[in-house]
Formats: structure tokens, C-alpha cells, sequence
């Protein structure tokens, strides 16, 4: 759905899973830190609010977006956690630096979550402008990182249900 239709950090906490068990981590890109970090503190807060325990939230950060895709399999090699949450803010330049860095996070987080099998959560901002990015990082379109903390609660769950079905 277009983010001009739905603000970013809402959702029902009535259809939340409880986080109280989760163990999250969070890849956040250094580059554009100025969005980046009203991001992570959004994924954070909204993971704190719906139950996960601050020391199973675990904040690293990669030099750009890039770096993403590597950060969050480091994350998933060195650590036990249910969700991954790649953060990061790739605003368009003059150059086509912005497709080639798009398609191959994109791809990247995309291959991590069959390589794994549990839930590498996009959040990439892809703008056209600094402006744009601000919308969508506390502003008024909401912040894409509370969305992003919710899909991990949601998609942990379910990998959780799944698991307890195989038996």
C-alpha cells in the first residue's frame, strides 16, 4: 500500500503478538544516520512497547546499505534471534549508484530470508529526497521503523506457530 494512504506507525496492538520471548536484532546502516537513527529508535520503542525485554535487542551498525545484507547474516550466524530487522536510508542521487544499491539490498535481505528461514525485515527507505526520507522517519507519514518492529513481532510468531505445528 502507498505510505500516502497509511501513517507508518499505526497499527492495532489487539492483533500484536506478545514479544515478552522474542530476541530481535537490528542492522542499522551508518549513511544517512540522520534518518537512519529515528528509525532504529522507532523499531526499539515499538519493540519495547509490545513486550520485548531490552536485553533481547540487539543494535549493530553497518557502515552504508549496503553493508546490510552481511551485518544481519553476521547476526544470524553469531546470534540466536526469532527476527531481523535491516535498517537503512538510500535517497536517490544524479547517478545510477541508487538502482545498483536498491536491487542488490533488496536481493540480499530477499535471499536471507530463505537462506535462514526466519524473518529479515526491509527497512530501506528508498527516496527521491532528504524530504522524503523525513516523512517516513517520524514524520508526517509515521516512522517505517515502528512498522518494521511489528512485522518482526508478527513474522517471529508466526515462525513460531509453524514450528509447533511440524512438531
Amino acid at each position: 500500500m502507498a505510505t500516502n494512504l497509511k501513517n507508518l506507525s499505526d497499527y492495532d496492538a489487539s492483533k500484536v503478538p506478545d514479544a515478552g520471548k522474542m530476541k530481535f536484532g537490528i542492522v542499522v546502516s551508518e549513511w544517512n544516520n540522520e534518518i537512519t537513527d529515528v528509525l532504529c529508535k522507532g523499531a526499539y520503542e515499538t519493540l519495547r512497547q509490545n513486550g520485548a525485554q531490552e536485553g533481547n535487542i540487539f543494535v549493530k551498525t553497518v557502515p552504508g546499505s549496503f553493508e546490510l545484507t552481511l551485518g544481519a547474516q553476521f547476526l544470524a550466524e553469531y546470534g540466536e534471534f526469532d527476527a531481523i530487522i535491516c535498517i537503512g536510508c538510500i535517497i536517490k542521487g544524479e547517478t545510477p549508484h541508487f538502482d545498483y544499491i536498491c536491487d542488490s539490498v533488496t536481493k540480499g535481505i530477499t535471499d536471507l530470508n530463505i537462506k535462514y528461514n526466519k524473518p529479515f525485515i526491509f527497512c530501506v527507505l528508498t527516496t527521491n529526497n532528504i524530504n522524503q526520507a523525513r516523512e517516513r522517519a517520524g514524520g508526517k507519514h509515521g516512522n517505517k521503523g515502528d512498522e518494521a518492529a511489528i512485522t518482526a513481532i508478527k513474522m517471529a510468531a508466526l515462525g513460531s506457530q509453524m514450528r509447533i505445528l511440524k512438531g
